[in-house]
């Protein structure tokens, strides 16, 4: 039902957010890059059939004017709703949004950025805090075998089983952060190869399911929120990924999670989150009956092309991964916005 009513609709969002942020690529100023992805989104939602809610979003602690967590979005949440809604055929989903997916990537011409949403049933989605998360990305092949509680060097020893590769043939991405500095040094020492990355684990975790991209794991502390549509991805995909909030801010080195460690287990505690020392797996963090992911590259990726801009349009990439209809489908539209000169084929 989701899929057949939304699936054309969500790609459509990710492009619009995708085409507004890559305006901006390259230009310094990853605050208006962010800023116009979120508004070019937050259009296109309302303009679908549905009573969206956002589950995971931004401004849950500012009052940036971005798509903050308990927005409604949709047609159907508009103050003339009873024009277009009828309540026996409403859509109510809960909706996972990252618009501009690495921001410092765009606002530096660097490859990696893209636009996502995650949707699934109300429920279906879990409602992660902005605080950090602990993740373990792998291959379909790995699924259940690797463990997030295991060691950096017996997880690499369990892929290179499943993989049937030796140690020294994968390739780990990591995100280049202080607090990494033992976990890569581990990694090295077990004999793989390390990819640092500054931005956009979603993509990195993504990769993970996809033979040919040549990352074979994902290993190390991110945002939590963005682990939530990681797992939405990677259960439409059968990949292996799990998280752990971390909540102490002595672990994550950066100062955005709060003052102490304990203030965050009481804030964790209000939100009906019991055992914050939880390990979660995909079901577990996208849980919803039908689930679908979408994602329109801005910057050229290892899966997707970034937006091409040419006079009088452009062109994307979009991907969109059910786990209805076990579809990973990659979607290359043109968009003309006046009489073009040409339409580029490649």
């Amino acid at each position: 039902m989701i899929e057949t009513t939304l699936g054309l609709e969500i790609i459509e969002v990710v492009e619009q957010a995708a085409l507004a942020s890559a305006k901006w690529m390259g230009k310094g100023d990853k605050n208006t890059a962010d800023h116009v992805a979120v508004e070019a989104m937050r259009e296109r939602m309302n303009k679908i059939h549905m009573r969206g809610r956002i589950v995971i979003g931004e401004g849950e602690r500012d009052e940036a004017p971005m798509l903050y967590i308990g927005e409604q979005v949709g047609i159907c949440t508009q103050p003339d709703a009873h024009k277009y809604c009828n309540p026996d055929e409403l859509v109510e989903i809960d909706i996972a949004v990252d618009p501009c997916e690495g921001t410092n990537l765009v606002a530096y011409g660097q490859p990696g950025s893209m636009a996502v949403l995650a949707i699934s049933e109300k429920g279906g989605l879990f409602a992660a805090p902005d605080f950090y998360m602990k993740k373990l990305a792998a291959p379909p092949a790995a699924k259940n075998h690797v463990d997030i509680n295991k060691s950096a060097t017996e997880n690499l020893q369990i892929l290179s089983d499943c993989l049937e590769r030796s140690i020294e043939e994968l390739v780990v991405v990591v995100m280049k952060r202080d607090r990494h500095k033992e976990l890569i040094e581990e990694i090295r020492q077990a004999g793989a190869r390390v990819r640092l990355i500054s931005d956009g684990d979603v993509s990195a975790a993504l990769s993970c399911a996809f033979a040919g991209t040549n990352i074979h794991a994902l290993m190390g502390i991110g945002a939590a929120p963005e682990g939530v549509i990681s797992a939405a991805a990677m259960r439409c995909l059968g990949g292996h990924f799990q998280g752990q909030l971390i909540y102490d801010p002595d672990v994550v080195k950066t100062g955005l999670i709060g003052e102490s460690k304990d203030g965050n287990i009481e804030r964790l505690q209000s939100m009906g989150i019991k055992d914050p020392d939880k390990v979660y797996n995909t079901h577990e963090l996208a849980c919803g009956e039908t689930v679908l992911f979408a994602a329109c590259g801005i910057t050229p990726g290892t899966l997707m092309e970034g937006v091409r801009l040419f006079h009088g349009g452009a062109r994307t990439q979009s991907l969109v991964i059910s786990s209805q209809s076990k579809t990973a489908r990659f979607v290359d539209t043109v968009h003309m916005s006046d009489q073009p000169k040409y339409i580029q084929l490649r």
